[in-house]
């Protein structure tokens, strides 16, 4: 049993220009396919890492997001008075804010670009740990000063320390950066919640956020605040409300993806087959005498089977190993739901390495079956006498 498969793997040593060349194509299409995966990956987690277990956002009821969402100020009263807010220093972890979107210029092209102006409170800092300022300092209340995110910083004009913005009719000074690591924050611009309110003359809030004492609560304040007459509001765990923001963008890019990676497969999987229809047609002597020393079609069968399934992954691992350098690569594009500029970077998890590697298996195979089959069903006395 053991000498059909080394042999195979001899004759793929053998055959390394055709070995490398059928490889390099299932490469390809594993790294197409892997890359697609981690990018939806990466914006999944970019959303749901802006999110943390025991915040709670709370929004109009029908709303898909801040921007689309009022609270008026008796409402947001209601909300924070709640038994299940957390309490800090003698004082409630909750905090209202309000959401703006509008248009900068990016730095380099000067191609506008919608950005998210988030108003902020004196306890949104404090419910977001993952936030850090990392350049100057945080905005004074009652000022026309901001701080931006590390990636606005980087990429829009205006947005580096002791630059202007001019919105809402005025202008504001960046006294701040911070970073918010792998998260949407990134791609915010904060302010002074009461001051942004009154440059877009917004009467009501967008928002509220706000602690739970106990994260077991949360069915329980969820169920109290839907039901309040007084209150047309729905509450969300915070790490749901954003990855709610990243679904639309998340299953396009995996239809993109899968619909591509289709495509570019079946171009594969005949490079593979092509490539064992050769092997076997250059190895029918060898088949012959194989079954002449009384090796059973079974083992033949296996053991093209094996060598195609080895191309096929050894294109799973140069495909992968290829597609983890996206990992430094860190694109921009609009959330879908927000309608705002969103900086990400590609996520390679092992869910994705075991489904590519999977992927480049069922290549090899489908590509090494009928090939394997016709080497298998070989007769032993014209395979001897092929030439």
């Amino acid at each position: 049993m053991g000498i059909p498969y080394s042999y195979s793997f001899r004759n793929l040593w053998t055959r390394r220009l055709t070995t490398v060349l059928t490889a390099s194509g299932m490469a390809l299409v594993v790294f197409v396919f892997a890359a697609t995966l981690m990018l939806a990956e990466g914006l999944r987690k970019t959303l749901v890492d802006t999110g943390s277990y025991d915040n709670v956002v709370v929004i109009r009821k029908s709303a898909q997001t801040e921007v689309q969402s009022g609270i008026d100020r008796s409402q947001a009263a209601v909300v924070e008075t709640q038994p299940e807010v957390a309490i800090a220093g003698g004082e409630r972890l909750a905090a209202k804010e309000i959401v703006v979107l509008i248009s900068l210029p990016k730095r380099g092209s000067g191609k506008p670009s919608n950005v998210i102006i988030r108003g902020v409170g004196a306890n949104s800092l404090l419910m977001r740990p993952q936030v850090r300022v990392v350049e100057g300092r945080m905005p004074r209340p009652g000022s026309a000063e901001i701080m931006a995110g590390a990636s606005i910083a980087k990429r829009f004009q205006g947005g580096g320390i002791g630059e202007t913005l001019r919105f809402g009719m005025r202008d504001w000074t960046v006294v701040g950066i911070f970073d918010a690591g792998s998260t949407g924050f990134s791609s915010e611009i904060w302010g002074d919640a009461d001051q942004l309110m009154q440059a877009f003359r917004r009467p009501v809030y967008s928002s509220m956020i706000f602690k739970l004492r106990d994260p077991s609560e949360f069915a329980r304040v969820k169920e109290r605040l839907e039901s309040d007459p007084r209150l047309t509001l729905e509450a969300k765990r915070e790490i749901t409300f954003y990855a709610d923001q990243s679904e639309a963008m998340a299953k396009f890019l995996r239809i993109l993806g899968v619909t591509l990676t289709i495509i570019f497969s079946l171009g594969a999987v005949i490079g593979a087959m092509i490539t064992m229809y050769a092997a076997v047609a250059n190895r029918v002597t060898e088949i012959g005498t194989l079954r002449a020393l009384g090796f059973q079609r079974g083992s033949i069968l296996a053991a093209f089977i094996l060598e195609s399934l080895f191309l096929g992954l050894l294109g799973g691992v140069v495909g992968l190993f290829f597609a983890s350098f996206m990992q430094l690569v860190t694109i921009s594009t609009m959330n879908w739901q927000t309608f705002s500029e969103l900086a990400f970077t590609f996520s390679l998890t092992l869910g994705i390495i075991g489904k590519s590697l999977l992927f480049s298996l069922v290549m090899g195979f489908v590509g090494g079956l009928l090939p394997a089959f016709r080497a298998a069903r070989m007769n032993i006395v014209d395979a001897l006498r092929a030439t």
